[in-house]
C-alpha cells in the first residue's frame, strides 16, 4: 500500500492525528481519486436517491433502495496492485468489511488480501441515507458487483489496447489479464502504473452468479480479526488527538424539564475549563474527564419539571391517546372480517403487549469533534454519517461541505445510534474551547437519554374454520410501530392497522423494528388458535402459509428440532414461531424448563432456521443470528425500561437485566443457502420469533399464556 493509500485509511489516527490536519470537504470524488495515485476508477451515475425512514407509519420498500443521483466514485485499482472499495455503510459489528470486500474481490477476480474498504467517511465515500434495515447487503453486494466488473472489463480495454487485440478474447483472474492466443499477460497493477483512467458504471452490465462465486460465499477471516480480539483497534472512546479535552453535559432530572435558575461564577473560576451555555444546554470542557466531572458539580442549577405517567399507566395511555387522523394511520384490508367470523368455527380474541426497552449497546454514544479554519471534523459512532453532517451544518450554519463526519468501527449499535446527539455536545464544546473535545456518555446517560425501542399495545381478533383454515383476521398495532404488521399466512378477511400515538419516551429505531412486536402477538395467537382448534402448532401454520421459503424455514427449524417433541420431565414445553421480514424468513423452535415452585424459567434450547438468498460470508451469518438470538432472549424474558415523572428507574447495568452468559441456552442456526435468490439482509429479521417461539413454549409448559413482553421479568408466579 503507498503512502497515498495508507494516508486516507479510516482509522483517524493514521490521516488526522499523525499527519497532520486534512481538509478535503470540497474535494469532488473524482479528485480525490487523484490524491490516490494513477488506477482505474469506476464511477456510478445511479437514480434519485432515497432516504428510508424506519420509523415512518406509512409503507415502505426495502427491495426498491436506489443509489445516489450524484456522480459517485466506487472503486480505484490503484498501480500498487491495491483495490480500494468505496460505501457509506457504517461498520457497527456486523462485518461488512470483510463480506463487501469478498464481494469486489469476487467480480474483479483478485485476491481477498488485496481489497481495501473505506466505510461512513462523508468527505470521501458516497453518499449513504444510512446503515438500517438491514440494507447493506441487498444494496451494496450488487452495486459493487457491476462496479468491479465494469473496472474488469475497463482493465480488459487497457490490455487489449496494449496488444492490439480484440478484447472479447482477453481473461481477467488472478489479478491480471491474459491472452490464451499468446501466452502474455499482464497483473492489474502493470495495467493500471502510470495511467489515470475513469470510467462510467454502464446501465447493464453482467455480473458474476452466485452458483459460480469463488471467494464470496465462504466463511474468511473477519478482516483485522485479531486487533479486535487483542484491543489493538480504536473506537470513538479510544482515540486522544493533541490537545483534547473531555466533555461532560449538565442534565436535568427529568425529561422536559427547563432551566429556571442557573450559576456557574464558581466553575468559570477553576484553571483550565470552558463552561458552554446555550438555553437549557449546558456543558463543561476540561483537560481530564475528573476534572470536567468536578467541574459540571460546580454548577449550581436548578429545574422546572412537568408531571409525566408512568409506566404502570403506559398501555392505557396508549388506547387513549391513539390517533384519529387517518394521516397517521396505517391500514390494509381484504374481504370483510365481519363476514370471516360468522363463518368461523373457532373465534379468538386478545391483546398483547411490549414494553419500552433500551439497546444498551457495548459502546455508549461518543464522539470526538475538532473545528480548524471554520471547519468541522466529527468521528463518532453512528448509523447515519450523512445525516449527521447535516444536522451539524444546520445547527452551526455552516455549509455542508465544511462538515465532516467519520464513524471509526463501532461498538453496536442495533439501530439505536441515528442521531447525533454526542456529536453536536461535543462540537459545542469543541468550538468555544477552540480545541478538539472528547464526549462519551456514561452508562446511566446512555440508559436514560438515548431513544427507545417503542412500546406498544396489539389487538387482535380472528377466525378459524374446522379444518384449521383462517377465516379472518383483525389486528391492530397501537404506537410500536408497522414494520413486519402484515400477515404470512393465507386469509381471505382481514383487517390490518397501525395507529400512531405521540411520544411518551424519546422512541426510535431498535433491531428488526416494530416487526418483534408484531410477529410475538401474532405468533402467540396463532399458537393459541392451535390449541383452540386442537391442531399441532407446526401443522396449524403449514396449512395456513403458501410462500415456499417461509414453508421451507419452518419445515428445517422443525425438523432440525426433532418437532413434535415428547416431554420426558415436568416443566418441560415446546414452542416454535416463524415470519419474514426485509427479504429473509425466520423459523424459531424454543425448548424451556419451568420450576413452578419458585416461578424461574430456564430456556434450555434455541433452534433457528435463517434464509437470507445467496449467503456471501457463512460464519458472519451465522455469528449475525446466534447474536440476534441472544440479544432477543432479553427483550422476550426480562428486559423493561421502568419510569415514573420523567425519570428512568433502572438507568444501569444492575437494575436494568440483559442476558449474561447463564442465560444462554444452547444454540443452533441452520442456515439455508438459495444461490438462486439475491442476498437480503441479515441484521434484523432473525431476532423476531425468539419471544414468541419462547412463550408458546411457557403455554406448553404450564397452560398459562404470557401475552406481554417482557415475559417473565419477576418469575412466572409473579409475571
Amino acid at each position: 500500500m503507498n503512502e497515498r493509500t495508507q494516508a486516507f485509511q479510516v482509522e483517524p489516527e493514521r490521516y488526522e492525528f499523525r499527519a497532520g490536519p486534512i481538509h478535503h470537504f470540497d474535494l469532488a470524488r473524482r479528485d480525490f481519486f487523484k490524491l490516490l495515485g494513477a488506477g482505474i476508477a469506476v464511477f456510478a451515475v445511479a437514480k434519485d436517491s432515497v432516504a428510508i425512514q424506519e420509523t415512518a407509519p406509512g409503507p415502505r420498500s426495502f427491495h426498491n433502495e436506489e443509489l445516489p443521483k450524484e456522480i459517485t466514485s466506487w472503486l480505484h485499482v490503484g498501480e500498487d496492485g491495491i483495490v480500494t472499495g468505496f460505501t457509506g455503510k457504517a461498520e457497527i459489528g456486523q462485518n461488512i468489511r470483510t463480506s463487501l470486500a469478498q464481494t469486489i474481490a469476487d467480480e474483479l477476480h483478485v485476491p481477498f488480501e488485496n481489497v481495501r474498504m473505506v466505510t461512513a467517511d462523508t468527505a470521501l465515500t458516497p453518499f449513504d441515507a444510512g446503515t438500517f434495515g438491514s440494507r447493506t447487503t441487498p444494496t451494496m453486494t450488487p452495486q459493487f458487483r457491476r462496479v468491479a466488473s465494469a473496472a474488469r472489463d475497463l482493465l480488459i480495454g487497457v490490455a487489449a489496447k496494449e496488444w492490439n487485440v480484440a478484447p472479447e478474447g482477453l481473461v481477467a483472474a488472478g489479478a491480471k489479464v491474459s491472452d490464451p492466443a499468446s501466452g502474455r499477460s499482464l497483473r492489474y497493477d502493470d495495467l493500471a502504473r502510470g495511467k489515470t483512467l475513469a470510467q462510467n458504471l454502464p446501465a447493464e452490465d453482467p455480473v458474476t452468479p452466485p452458483v459460480e462465486w469463488t471467494i464470496a460465499g465462504k466463511a474468511l477471516p473477519k478482516v483485522d480479526g485479531r486487533s479486535f480480539v487483542t484491543g489493538k483497534h480504536q473506537y470513538t472512546p479510544d482515540l486522544r488527538p493533541a490537545g483534547l479535552l473531555y466533555g461532560k453535559i449538565l442534565r436535568p432530572p427529568s425529561f422536559g424539564a427547563t432551566l429556571s435558575s442557573y450559576d456557574d461564577s464558581a466553575t468559570k473560576a477553576i484553571p483550565g475549563v470552558f463552561v458552554v451555555r446555550d438555553g437549557d444546554f449546558v456543558g463543561v470542557a476540561a483537560p481530564s474527564e475528573h476534572q470536567a466531572q468536578s467541574a459540571l458539580n460546580s454548577i449550581h442549577a436548578q429545574w422546572k419539571e412537568v408531571p409525566q405517567i408512568s409506566n404502570k399507566e403506559l398501555f392505557a395511555y396508549l388506547k387513549e391517546k391513539a390517533s384519529a387522523n387517518s394521516d397517521d394511520r396505517r391500514r390494509s384490508q381484504k374481504g370483510s372480517v365481519e363476514d370471516g367470523l360468522a363463518k368461523a368455527a373457532h373465534r379468538l380474541d386478545a391483546t398483547y403487549t411490549v414494553a419500552f426497552i433500551a439497546h444498551a449497546p457495548l459502546e455508549p454514544r461518543a464522539a470526538v469533534a475538532k473545528w480548524a479554519d471554520g471547519e468541522l471534523t466529527v468521528w463518532t459512532g453512528t448509523q447515519r454519517p450523512f445525516a449527521n453532517r447535516d444536522e451539524l451544518a444546520a445547527q452551526f450554519h455552516i455549509p455542508e461541505n465544511s462538515v465532516r463526519v467519520i464513524v471509526p468501527d463501532t461498538g453496536s449499535a442495533y439501530g439505536g445510534k441515528h442521531t447525533s446527539d454526542a456529536a453536536l455536545e461535543a462540537a459545542r464544546l469543541s468550538r468555544a474551547a477552540g480545541r478538539p473535545v472528547k464526549v462519551v456518555w456514561t452508562r446511566e446517560e446512555e440508559f436514560t437519554w438515548a431513544y427507545f425501542r417503542p412500546a406498544g399495545v396489539i389487538e387482535i381478533k380472528s377466525g378459524i374454520g374446522a379444518d384449521g383454515t383462517l377465516t379472518a383476521w383483525e389486528f391492530h398495532n397501537y404506537n410500536s410501530g408497522s414494520s413486519g404488521i402484515e400477515t404470512p399466512y393465507v386469509v381471505s378477511n382481514q383487517h390490518i392497522e397501525f395507529h400512531s400515538v405521540p411520544q411518551i419516551l424519546r422512541s426510535g429505531s431498535y433491531r428488526g423494528l416494530a416487526a418483534t412486536a408484531n410477529h410475538f402477538a401474532r405468533e402467540t395467537h396463532m399458537d393459541a388458535l392451535a390449541r383452540t382448534a386442537q391442531m399441532d402448532s407446526l401443522d396449524l401454520r403449514l396449512k395456513n402459509l403458501a410462500d415456499p421459503r417461509i414453508r421451507a424455514v419452518l419445515e428445517a427449524a422443525a425438523r432440525s428440532f426433532g418437532w413434535p417433541r415428547k416431554k420426558s420431565q415436568e416443566g418441560q414445553g415446546f414452542g416454535l414461531a416463524v415470519g419474514s421480514e426485509k427479504g429473509s424468513y425466520v423459523a424459531t423452535c424454543a425448548e424451556v424448563a419451568v420450576d413452578r415452585a419458585s416461578g424461574a424459567v430456564r430456556v434450555v434450547r434455541l433452534f433457528e432456521a435463517f434464509e437470507c438468498g445467496a449467503i456471501v460470508n457463512p460464519d458472519g451469518l451465522h455469528n449475525q443470528v446466534v447474536g440476534a438470538m441472544i440479544q432477543g432472549l432479553g427483550g422476550a424474558l426480562f428486559e423493561a425500561i421502568e419510569f415514573e415523572n420523567g425519570r428512568i428507574k433502572n438507568p444501569h447495568f444492575a437494575s436494568y437485566r440483559v442476558p449474561r452468559f447463564r442465560d444462554v441456552p444452547e444454540i443452533e442456526a441452520i442456515l439455508i443457502d438459495r444461490r438462486d435468490i439475491p442476498s437480503a439482509g441479515a441484521g434484523e429479521t432473525p431476532i423476531m420469533t425468539v419471544a414468541p417461539a419462547i412463550g408458546n413454549a411457557i403455554f406448553d409448559a404450564t397452560g398459562v399464556r404470557l401475552n406481554n413482553l417482557p415475559l417473565v421479568p419477576n418469575g412466572l408466579q409473579r409475571a
